[in-house]
């Protein structure tokens, strides 16, 4: 379905002389004027669904974590890569999934993953081995590598640059952040039923919307030319799962083994072929000048911090309500609703708000939130009040996602050309998921020290004070993330009281 547009709309850009596609691009005039038709809603909410499913699929199995490592027998170490095992697969191929869009056509790329994500959910569902449980979290992660990037960017060619853009990418991305929210409550109302409805539950949702993408979205033409950097895919994916390996078994072996040592060189040896590579193939996965884009680097360094200190958060929360607490997970879901529902009502307004104040306001507030609640939440103990030690952070953690979240995407990929949105999604959201993992991974290892045990039970107090540097660790990422983001603030604002204190003295030295 092609958006009208007005006759004095430019059509030459490079983007769009480089292919033909039924997507209009940001070039092609105020389409933020006109109301959007019934079928292009169709497409934004069957995208959209598909995003919410990957961020539910991340925290809603993060709940049934205990229930599962009890039924499977796996320990904390274990647990964790059911969790980073898809994060690694999702960010490790998600430059890929993007390029792919590019070269075989947004919608083949969707359609195909989207079906590939149902049937590992299915298969997840039903296996009785802890590493094939994690095996289908990794190839659902990779299907995800390939639907987020090219849903984001069919987006953002179907909508042009400004209102109508922002508008889309809030509903969007606002859709991504009540999936990771609202996950925590599905998780346990799953859990309470069994730990399997957790990996079942997505298969009917992923399979209804295949059937809506296929008969909404649009047949479209590559919108590049060129081959595929398997090696590039290759060097970073390998890096990546290398160093969050090493991160999680380095406390058993010892940070000083030789070991240990060998596989962190091993890794920043991939990583330093993966930049060398990009820089010599001709068609690189990462064309590493758009790098030079601050506004982009400033919003993959924000959703490192976000998202890696609420995913190791929620991995912590979690263990700390059942383990600690000895909550059951409808009490843990009900007790983390709010969270949910503070990203969900926040919806409507997100894209007016944005466009008023701008990105940058927005992903300050957004990590400030997130800091402030990690810092409450730090001097928890065994028997704590909810009013006063767990809803507060609850409340601003809320508060935190749903306004830094869909302003790091606009940011991401706002001035960024057509034929590079795949790209620029790719990256932001790589950064997030591999970010996530390699913050997971370090939290981790900062808790994996086993607590003593009282007739073979851990003891509580003994537990929570094993994950108290995990919780410090958390605050310390989303503080570096604050603090990153306020840094081209402050220059800004520095830069402007330096002119205005230079026009007094030019007018003293004239009257000299």
């Amino acid at each position: 379905m092609r958006v009208h547009v007005t006759s004095s709309s430019v059509t030459t850009t490079k983007a769009r002389t480089s292919r033909e596609t039924p997507y209009p691009s940001s070039s092609d005039g105020p389409q933020e004027r006109q109301r959007w038709p019934a079928r292009l809603w169709g497409i934004l909410i069957v995208l959209s669904l598909v995003l919410f499913l990957d961020g539910l699929d991340v925290s809603m199995v993060g709940v049934a974590l205990p229930s599962i490592g009890a039924e499977l027998g796996l320990g904390t170490s274990s647990l964790q890569w059911i969790v980073s095992g898809y994060v690694l697969g999702y960010g490790g191929l998600l430059l890929l999934g993007g390029r792919t869009a590019d070269l075989l056509g947004r919608r083949r790329v969707f359609l195909i993953a989207l079906a590939v994500f149902a049937v590992a959910s299915l298969v997840g569902g039903l296996v009785d081995s802890g590493p094939l449980l994690i095996a289908t979290r990794f190839i659902k992660g990779v299907s995800a590598a390939f639907t987020a990037p090219t849903g984001l960017s069919i987006i953002t060619t179907t909508f042009a640059e400004g209102k109508a853009r922002n508008k889309a990418l809030s509903i969007y991305t606002v859709f991504g952040a009540s999936g990771y929210s609202s996950g925590l409550i599905f998780g346990g109302l799953m859990t309470g039923i069994g730990w399997r409805w957790t990996f079942l539950m997505p298969v009917p949702i992923a399979v209804a919307a295949l059937v809506a993408a296929y008969l909404l979205i649009p047949r479209d033409k590559p919108a590049a030319s060129g081959g595929y950097d398997i090696l590039g895919a290759v060097t970073s994916t390998g890096a990546m799962l290398l160093l969050v390996y090493n991160l999680v078994s380095a406390p058993e072996r010892g940070w000083l083994d030789p070991v240990t040592i060998g596989l962190f060189v091993v890794a920043a040896a991939l990583l330093a072929a993966f930049v060398l590579v990009e820089q010599r193939i001709a068609h690189p996965l990462v064309r590493l000048g758009i790098l030079r884009k601050t506004s982009l680097v400033r919003a993959n360094v924000a959703i490192i911090a976000l998202f890696g200190s609420y995913l190791s958060f929620q991995f912590i929360v979690t263990l700390y309500l059942q383990d600690v607490l000895g909550w059951e997970p409808l009490k843990m879901a009900m007790a983390l609703l709010p969270l949910g529902l503070l990203v969900v009502v926040s919806a409507p307004f997100a894209g007016t708000v944005m466009d008023r104040f701008g990105t940058a306001r927005f992903i300050i507030a957004g990590m400030a939130a997130l800091v402030v609640g990690y810092v409450l939440f730090l001097p928890i103990d065994t028997s704590p009040v909810y009013l006063t030690a767990i809803l507060p952070s609850v409340l601003l953690l809320g508060v935190g996602f749903a306004l830094g979240f869909p302003s790091i995407n606009v940011q991401a990929t706002a001035g960024i050309d057509d034929h590079e949105q795949g790209l620029a999604a790719g990256l932001v959201q790589t950064s997030g998921q591999v970010g996530a993992a390699l913050v997971l991974a370090v939290t981790t290892a900062l808790i994996a020290t086993e607590a003593p045990a009282e007739g073979g039970a851990p003891v509580p107090e003994a537990m929570l004070d094993a994950f108290r540097p995990g919780l410090v660790f958390i605050t310390f990422v989303a503080l570096a993330g604050l603090t990153i983001t306020l840094v081209p603030l402050l220059r800004r604002r520095s830069a402007g009281a330096h002119r205005a204190e230079a026009v007094p003295v030019a007018a003293a030295a004239d009257e000299v």
